[in-house]
């Protein structure tokens, strides 16, 4: 076979390969090759095995670029499936206030929080939304991301929602990373609809959501289900909208408190439902039965300092598929690393280290509908991958510079 990129020689090579996602004790199981190489032609894998099989069965382009990858681990490149990456106005004096004590009720009911990004992301035209959702985009490249979910959500009206989604479908054509859109107008209830919730829930179901998927700007619908946001039922009914107009549905459920977004996303068969820092065992079950992936944002808890973190052990016993997302933000999200998240799963949440790996690789492809071309390295996918320098436990260490090469799409990134 010919290719035109190889990495050769890895120590190991942690494919993921396996239909996804992957539930129970599979999501232990990374499907390591040691002392492996993979090819690729055109951006897609042509090959993985041994390194002797492909020094055997591989023949090179003249031009094909040729990675030593000896001493280093070779992994799937991560898939962050949950981020508010596109967003304007800075709210980092929150954090000093959390870090002197405030909660993030506290600081919502003094205007922080959500509602002042909206009115600095109101402000901000499109052109700086993307100047600043390219540099967030460009550190999570280095840091091994090579496909993520964007959201919309702070807007809060349809002018500002829809230049959201355009900033993202720009930056999705101009730069490595592929990305998934999400509308998500059901972030906040606006401060012009307090005490009117009704009102801004029929706007998000009579003219947002029809309004997004005639411009085609999203692949998917979130919506913030928790106390003092949006009920259960309000969530069902947007989510619902959003299937009729051709927007899968996906959920913030059950983050601070048990808010019943769990059993909204079994009902209404979401792909993913996002936070379950509070979710039961009962409505886990419903999770499982109905194939809903868990997406756990440990760096969400960890800089809310929430004081726990989603139960991923009992979700993973449960039968339930675990992917990790960053939760990348202005006010709860302050890193744009996976394998920071990772440690943090492993360490917060009892993963293990190949659980975690699963979780944001063929999991996190798998909450997003891009299983069956990114989140593995199998031949026939799309060649997308992280060099690490040493073992795969050195991905988890937090702040050494571990990764040697980013590779989008068989090419360097």
């Amino acid at each position: 076979m010919t290719a035109d990129f190889l990495i050769r020689n890895a120590d190991l090579v942690a494919t993921c390969a396996g239909p996804g996602p992957r539930v129970g004790a599979a999501q232990n199981n990374i499907s390591a090759l040691a002392h492996g190489s993979i090819a690729g032609l055109t951006g897609r894998i042509v090959f993985v095995g041994t390194t002797d099989a492909g020094d055997r069965e591989v023949s090179l382009t003249p031009t094909a670029r040729v990675i030593d990858a000896q001493g280093c681990t070779v992994v799937p490149g991560f898939v962050d499936p949950h981020t508010h990456l596109v967003f304007g106005g800075d709210r980092r004096e929150e954090l000093r206030r959390r870090l002197g004590g405030a909660t993030y009720a506290e600081i919502a009911a003094d205007g922080g929080g959500i509602v002042k990004t909206v009115a600095a992301t109101r402000a901000a035209s499109e052109h700086e939304l993307i100047a600043g959702g390219r540099a967030r985009l460009a550190e999570m490249l280095a840091l091994g991301t090579t496909t993520a979910e964007a959201k919309s959500g702070y807007g809060l009206d349809l002018e500002t929602e829809l230049r959201m989604l355009r900033a993202i479908k720009v930056l999705a054509a101009e730069q490595p990373i592929e990305l998934t859109a999400t509308f998500m107008g059901a972030h906040e209830v606006p401060v012009e609809y307090r005490g009117r919730r009704a009102e801004y829930v029929r706007l998000i179901v009579d003219d947002m959501i029809p309004a997004v998927a005639r411009a085609g700007l999203a692949d998917w619908c979130d919506v913030f289900c928790e106390t003092g946001v949006f009920t259960a039922a309000e969530s069902q009914a947007i989510l619902e909208a959003g299937l009729r107009h051709g927007l899968k549905p996906r959920i913030h459920a059950d983050e601070l408190g048990l808010s019943g977004g769990a059993a909204v996303a079994a009902t209404v068969g979401a792909r993913s439902a996002d936070h379950l820092i509070f979710v039961d065992q009962p409505h886990a079950r419903r999770m499982a039965e109905s194939s809903v992936i868990a997406t756990l944002l440990p760096a969400a808890a960890f800089f809310l300092k929430l004081g726990r973190f989603a139960p991923a052990r009992m979700l993973i016993n449960e039968g339930v598929a675990v992917a990790l997302a960053t939760d990348l933000n202005p006010g709860g999200g302050f890193t744009t690393s996976m394998p920071f998240v990772m440690s943090l799963a492993c360490f917060g949440m009892n993963m293990t280290l190949e659980e975690a790996l699963i979780a944001a690789t063929l999991n996190a492809a798998a909450s997003i509908d891009r299983a069956a071309n990114i989140g593995s390295l199998e031949q026939g996918k799309q060649f997308d991958a992280v060099v690490i320098n040493g073992a795969l436990a050195d991905l988890i260490r937090v702040g050494p510079p571990v990764i040697r090469h980013v590779v989008k799409r068989g090419r360097l990134a």
